[in-house]
């Protein structure tokens, strides 16, 4: 169990507002000492304005955020960003175009000794693997290498938090990706907590601990990668998070369903009376090709994504649409028919009227 000497960061029912529109709306959570969180959700969910309000950017008309079990803002109270001692790295970066990659990363380190001050920028440009191009200037980097002189930068005062705006999305799917991964190992060796801010949902299981799933201004679920894409608590995590397709189908007891591609075992118990419709969310690696099933479905589409391909199927008499990941030397036609099973080990099943 967390002690309150375990959280660097906690949000008690925090509200936001611009003029008569309120953006975020009983917001809570905690982060512990060397965890990395993120806020994940659609664009005007308010996940941006919760970031801005923990950085001292925004104040609060409602509730209390904590630092290090410090009040750093409440109504009528808002601790300047330069006092609440934590790191901030911004989708556009905001390197000073004047100053080279060795002062970038070392301008907030300027009370340091000059000593102090130049091991710690080159322990940081070897860890950001830019150790050959500390004299650059901004200009002279790409988007990648600009990216490594923030991350250092927001890094080098050794904060207890740092906070992170969309930090990948101006760089291309690889790149983004790959940093992803070299950022949650550099923060975990450093011991470093983290608040992500993301719509990327590849960006936040790729850096994060626990993951937030922001809606209207509020958290609708707040767990594990692993959870919410296998324990979704509403029909929107589910549909949000992961692909998928949802079959309408009907409840005949508390352990099987009845839907389009059959009769389903589920690998629970549902408490819903027989009889109660319901809708069952199908995961592409649910469907797994079978030439020799009785099940057939009809190729609507298919996308090639080197060592499988992702195929939309049609499945029962309103054609109802699947997403099935085959490997890619089975490559079918649109409009053929392929045999399938349906292997769904962990299954997502909402009541849809009662």
């Amino acid at each position: 169990m967390d002690t309150d000497d375990d959280i660097v960061l906690e949000l008690r029912q925090v509200a936001c507002q611009y003029g008569s529109l309120r953006v975020v709306n009983d917001l809570s959570f905690r982060i512990r000492r060397g965890a990395i969180a993120c806020l994940l959700g659609p664009s005007g969910c308010g996940k941006t304005t919760a970031l801005r309000a923990i950085a001292g950017l925004e104040p609060i008309v409602g509730g209390e955020i904590h630092l290090r079990g410090r009040v750093v803002s409440a109504p009528g109270l808002t601790v300047p960003p330069e006092q609440r001692g934590i790191g901030m790295v911004f989708q556009d970066y905001a390197l000073f175009p004047h100053l080279n990659v060795r002062d970038n990363i070392g301008f907030g380190l300027r009370r340091w000794s000059a000593a102090e001050r130049q091991a710690r920028v080159d322990e940081l440009l070897g860890l950001v693997d830019l150790k050959g191009l500390a004299e650059r200037f901004p200009h002279e980097l790409s988007g990648g290498q600009q990216q490594r002189v923030s991350l250092a930068r927001a890094i080098a005062p050794r904060p207890d938090l740092v906070l992170l705006d969309e930090p990948f999305s101006s760089l291309d799917v690889e790149l983004r990706e790959r940093l992803s991964v070299e950022v949650h190992e550099l923060f975990k060796s450093q011991g470093i907590s983290a608040l992500l801010v993301t719509h990327d949902q590849h960006e936040a299981f790729a850096m994060a601990d626990q993951i937030g799933i922001m809606r209207g201004g509020r958290i609708v679920q707040w767990d594990t990668p692993y959870n919410l894409y296998h324990e979704p608590a509403d029909h929107f995590v589910a549909d949000f998070i992961g692909q998928g397709a949802f079959l309408r189908g009907t409840l005949l007891d508390h352990h099987c369903l009845d839907t389009a591609v059959g009769v389903i075992k589920g690998n629970r118990a549902y408490g819903w009376p027989p009889g109660s419709e319901v809708e069952l969310l199908l995961r592409p690696d649910d469907v797994q090709p079978d030439p020799q099933s009785p099940l057939t479905a009809r190729v609507l589409k298919k996308t090639f994504k080197g060592p499988q391909i992702l195929y939309t199927l049609a499945v029962g008499a309103d054609d109802t649409p699947i997403l099935a990941l085959f490997p890619s030397h089975m490559d079918h036609e649109v409009g053929e028919r392929v045999g399938i099973r349906i292997d769904a080990q962990h299954l997502v099943v909402f009541r849809t009227r009662p």
